[in-house]
């Protein structure tokens, strides 16, 4: 199924990244975004999430395709799920009171999913970060037909900033890379961190517990 992509859609600023085939939770409680909502629904439409950080719009964001209305509240709030389409630039933003619309321009992706000893280092690292935290590895994870560097960044402890360096990176091979570098240098961060974790369990004694990991 082809993705519907308009020169122009809704935008919703939020504090997040949404990545390409990534799928999100969404509760929505103002009454300009319920109404987006309902307008993108009713006519089966994406809308725009763009970071917007420290009063500043980025300029490049993910469309969202609205996969399911999960929960009505009385009072019109809504939980929602949505899934992460095409990357697009800002273009022209408007606002009409009821909610921001933007015309975009579409980013195609050009490059072939990359291959070869980087991409094998990549997943080797991102298994070792999914044993630190004690979760289960699947090498059915790693195949996919899209983009593994989207699917890897989900949950490869990057910071917003990182997030949004990688939804505007151009090609594969620098989604990869930049994300190679990131783990080489978090991956230790992470073992010093649960290294100290379990001598201060083993000790019974938490005054020294370490903050989050930054």
């Amino acid at each position: 199924m082809t993705e519907p992509r308009p020169d122009h859609i809704a935008l919703f600023p939020l504090g997040i990244v949404l990545f390409p085939g990534e799928t999100v939770p969404l509760h929505i409680f103002e009454d300009r975004y319920k109404k987006l909502v309902e307008d993108c629904t009713e006519q089966s439409l994406p809308f725009g999430i763009v970071l917007y950080e420290d009063g500043k719009l980025s300029q490049v964001g993910c469309g969202a395709r609205i996969v399911e209305v999960e929960r009505t509240y009385d009072d019109g709030r809504m939980d929602i799920q949505v899934f992460g389409t095409d990357r697009f630039r800002l273009q022209q933003i408007t606002d009409d009171g009821s909610y921001m619309r933007c015309d975009v321009a579409w980013i195609e992706n050009s490059d072939e999913p990359a291959v070869g000893p980087t991409v094998e280092r990549l997943i080797a690292q991102h298994m070792k970060l999914l044993e630190l935290a004690g979760r289960t590895v699947r090498p059915e994870f790693y195949e996919t037909d899209g983009y593994l560097s989207y699917r890897l960044a989900r949950n490869a402890g990057l910071e917003l900033a990182q997030k949004q360096s990688l939804l505007e990176a151009a090609t594969e091979v620098d989604r990869i890379e930049q994300l190679v570098g990131h783990l080489k240098a978090f991956i230790p961060k992470v073992e010093r961190f649960e290294a100290v974790r379990q001598k201060v369990r083993s000790n019974g004694h938490f005054d020294d517990f370490p903050p989050e990991l930054s």
